[in-house]
């Protein structure tokens, strides 16, 4: 795919032109601002979630809001990877945006929680879709010198929300409603559409024999249902034991052709690489959704000050990362993953022990429990980069967009399929005399013991192993 004029070539790209100079800042600013909105959706929804289930009553199907998104998020990446090779990026961000949007309607006039969750589902197709769109975009109107620019830009967007989101989620839900939580964002896309408006006005593929496989994208729809269908199953009354299994085997299947092989089993090199990446996902993210929930439930703390804890590991993770970035090769990817990994496995031990310790009547500070939650983040924000620097410095011309694609797959369905298994698991629970928050933390601890064993398993130097 070709533009009629490239970013190498365009007369903006002199030397000293910046991703915020006249030529570039309408787009950097658009894009940064679509990263942010989608970054703070995330924060936002974690500090009221457990408000919105109470109030649609549909504590259930509370792990299914979270997972929701994320799995249909895998869909969303891999169709708009596939209609951007066919027709370039302009109609899939609009569409991306577009559905993004609807989805945050929906969730705004929910009037209930099944009809939160197709919000949600609609949330994750276009949130995935967008940021492959976005990246895309990147390529096509920035000259390869300022990518890296734009590329940080998108991180520091991630760490604002972290900032403020939980904060302003909470106040907006307590001032108005938490629906405004929803709604209010879409304006802000909006205004973000026409800040990106004319760089897509400026877009004239010219596609030259492109196919796409469209079995890849069956793959991911296979995946997507299979861990929703898990979570349903498995929140039902009657757990149907014989109907979780197959959901179960059918997210295994459809791993095995989305991911490199050898990542289910932990072989050592890249495989292991794409394995620590999605397991890293999924025991932080399952914590992430329960955490403003327990300490809600257990220690009484309002929604803005349970938030406090997400707002605390945004700036965590955020310096852990810049801490692992100036060691660089110091510091091997293989050491760094595996340290990070042991930090999220210590975190998470931690927080079990904390419920524990409430459950036992020692009743501890809600510090703890926060504190072990914050220390989760300081070991995803050591790890989390290296695996995508490891994956990069061994994948050639011939596999790197697949590897790429890889990645970002075993972040978001990892961390849908570490939700679905919790959801299930606190359902369970509840049902009995034991704590549901106890078992979902440890259920994310015992992922964080594979984390780390995948970890160890990754290469300690760069080369496919």
């Amino acid at each position: 795919m070709t533009t009629g004029t490239t970013p190498e070539t365009s007369p903006a790209s002199g030397e000293g032109e910046r991703i915020l100079s006249p030529a570039y800042a309408a787009t950097t600013i658009a894009m940064f601002g679509l990263i942010a909105f989608v970054a703070f959706e995330a924060m936002a929804v974690a500090t009221v979630m457990p408000t919105v289930a109470r109030d649609l009553d549909g504590l259930d199907l509370y792990a299914l809001a979270f997972a929701a998104p994320l799995a249909s998020g895998v869909v969303g990446m891999v169709a708009a990877g596939m209609w951007s090779d066919r027709t370039g990026p302009v109609v899939p961000l609009l569409a991306s945006m577009a559905l993004f949007s609807l989805g945050l309607l929906v969730c705004g006039v929910a009037p209930s929680m099944d009809v939160l969750l197709v919000g949600r589902v609609l949330q994750g197709l276009g949130g995935g879709a967008l940021t492959v769109g976005l990246y895309v975009l990147v390529g096509l109107c920035f000259p390869s010198r300022l990518r890296p620019a734009v590329f940080a830009s998108f991180a520091a967007a991630w760490v604002l929300p972290s900032l403020f989101g939980p904060g302003l989620a909470a106040l907006v839900a307590d001032t108005w409603s938490w629906r405004w939580v929803f709604l209010g964002t879409v304006g802000f896309v909006v205004v973000a559409l026409a800040l990106l408006a004319p760089a897509l006005r400026g877009l004239e593929p010219h596609l030259e024999g492109v196919s796409t496989p469209v079995a890849r994208l069956w793959w991911a729809v296979l995946g997507a249902v299979a861990v929703l269908v898990l979570e349903l199953l498995g929140s039902a009354q009657g757990v149907a034991v014989g109907g979780a299994l197959v959901a179960l085997a059918g997210v295994w299947v459809a791993l095995g052709r989305l991911l490199p092989q050898g990542s289910r089993v932990l072989r050592r090199g890249l495989p292991s690489v794409i394995a620590t990446r999605g397991l890293l996902a999924g025991n932080f993210f399952c914590a992430e959704a329960y955490i403003v929930y327990v300490l809600q439930d257990h220690w009484s703390l309002t929604p803005g000050r349970a938030g406090i804890a997400l707002t605390c590991v945004g700036v965590v993770w955020a310096a852990a990362s810049q801490v692992q970035a100036r060691l660089g090769d110091r510091v091997s990817h293989h050491r760094a993953m595996v340290v990070g990994s042991c930090l999220v496995l210590a975190g998470l031990l931690a927080l079990a022990g904390s419920v524990l310790a409430h459950d036992s009547g020692h009743d501890p500070s809600a510090l703890l429990p926060a504190a072990a939650y914050v220390l989760a983040g300081a070991g995803m924000g050591f790890a989390y980069p290296r695996t995508g620097v490891a994956m990069l410095e061994v994948s050639t011309d011939r596999d790197r967009g697949f590897n790429s694609s890889a990645l970002s797959i075993a972040d978001s369905l990892g961390a849908a399929l570490a939700l679905s298994l919790a959801g299930s698991a606190f359902a369970a629970a509840g049902r009995t005399d034991v704590d549901p928050f106890l078992t979902v933390f440890t259920i994310a601890a015992v992922g964080g013991f594979l984390g780390v064993l995948a970890a160890s398993r990754t290469f300690s130097r760069t080369s496919p192993a």
